[in-house]
């Protein structure tokens, strides 16, 4: 086997490790922020088990927010990925298991919780992140690559989401403490890996520029918000969805979720290669159209069945738009911006994911889960709509690669 071969399995796997520990927490969410001391009587943020829910997941990616481009930049001033990933790892590991601890200590409020998820969330998106960019420095095809990525996203989320359901029936702490074992190892095997980020050393100021003379970034990061803004409404709004409506468990809601995310893990690479073969326009544009029909149709589901068909339904459109999205950013990126170009795409992945949080659960909890479905399914279809001229304009045919010299003519 090549060794871009065998990097490209050890990084998927790693990717997949981080996603599969940030998925346990979910189909169990609303019993593990009680048993964290979500009280209504104690704290403005626990107000309901939705509130208690909503502020504990958008904790985490707040946290993404704010620090994935101090990864992203670090990295690509040092020329080093690495040691960043391992310190990002074993950084949220030590986060995990804190809150793991929380009710064996039992005097922390919620407020305190919140702010031990911060920093758990701020130290995995360095590993996060910067295990993409890894990826992203690899040969053999950026939709390969990012497709890699994609299948490992999706199956850390397909297996996270049912597995967390039945450790939550165990025990609520279970999924804490196996996403800190897990982060433990992430970086013990990071370490391993050959670091193949690009020679060449640039100042903070001089990467921002970059990144800055590339404004057709904005149309995977505009995709990337909107992808993952359906997909933190299906965490937070889905979960309690499926619970209220149909009157599941978290087991359930385990599986009902893993209908979603197994097609959507599994046809992640040879989606990501079809798109090396026939451009990014199509894949991007008609699949996002398609996945926002889908989500609009979710929520007339009259049954758990036809909920589980629909399910895999976007489930398959999903994967046809994301890892073709990731490919367009190394695409359009310098490979000296790298680090900071996935950072932004994953800025907007992290803001998209508190907009499904945030405007899912407001919307949810206000008028009503149609409504919620309503709007965010809306959102996937009109960002297609919108850059229908701009993909036309660009003319993203196969083997498209965006340099300098094409950004400072636009």
């Amino acid at each position: 086997m090549h060794s871009s071969d065998r990097d490209r399995l050890v990084l998927a796997a790693v990717v997949f490790a981080v996603l599969f520990s940030q998925l346990l927490l979910y189909p169990g969410v609303a019993t593990l922020v009680e048993t964290l001391g979500a009280d209504a009587s104690t704290s403005a943020f626990a107000a309901t088990p939705l509130d208690a829910s909503m502020w504990f997941l958008v904790a985490e990616f707040a946290a993404y927010v704010a620090f994935v481009g101090v990864w992203g930049m670090a990295s690509d001033v040092t020329g080093r990925r690495t040691p960043f990933i391992v310190a990002g790892s074993l950084a949220g590991a030590v986060g995990y298991a804190a809150l793991a601890a929380v009710p064996a200590i039992g005097s922390i409020p919620f407020e305190g919780v919140l702010l031990l998820r911060l920093f758990q969330g701020a130290m995995t998106i360095g590993a996060f992140s910067l295990t993409m960019t890894m990826l992203m420095d690899l040969d053999g095809g950026h939709g390969r690559n990012m497709g890699a990525a994609g299948i490992a996203i999706g199956l850390g989320a397909a297996i996270g989401a049912p597995v967390g359901g039945q450790l939550t029936e165990v025990d609520p702490i279970a999924p804490l403490v196996v996403a800190a074992g897990l982060l433990v190892v992430v970086g013990a095997v990071v370490s391993l890996i050959e670091d193949r980020t690009p020679s060449q050393k640039r100042t903070a100021r001089a990467l921002l520029e970059g990144v800055r003379r590339r404004p057709t970034l904005s149309i995977p990061y505009a995709f990337g918000f909107v992808d993952r803004m359906t997909a933190g409404f299906f965490a937070l709004v889905g979960t309690l969805y499926f619970q209220d409506v149909f009157g599941v468990d978290a087991g359930t809601t385990g599986l009902l979720l893993a209908c979603f995310f197994a097609p959507f893990a599994l046809l992640q690479y040879p989606m990501g290669a079809l798109s090396d073969r026939i451009g990014r326009t199509i894949p991007i544009v008609v699949g996002s159209i398609c996945y926002g029909v889908g989500i609009l149709a979710l929520s007339a589901a009259p049954t758990v069945a036809t909920a589980a068909v629909g399910m895999v339904g976007i489930g398959v459109l999903g994967a046809l738009v994301s890892p073709t999205t990731m490919a367009l950013v190394t695409d359009l990126a310098d490979e000296g911006e790298r680090g900071l170009a996935m950072a932004g795409f994953n800025l907007a992945g992290s803001l998209g994911f508190l907009g499904g949080y945030l405007i899912g659960g407001t919307v949810a909890s206000n008028y009503g889960y149609g409504l919620s479905f309503l709007v965010v399914g809306g959102l996937e279809i009109a960002i297609a709509v919108v850059t229908v001229p701009i993909f036309l304009k660009l003319s993203l045919e196969p083997g498209t690669r965006f340099g300098r010299d094409h950004e400072t003519t636009e």
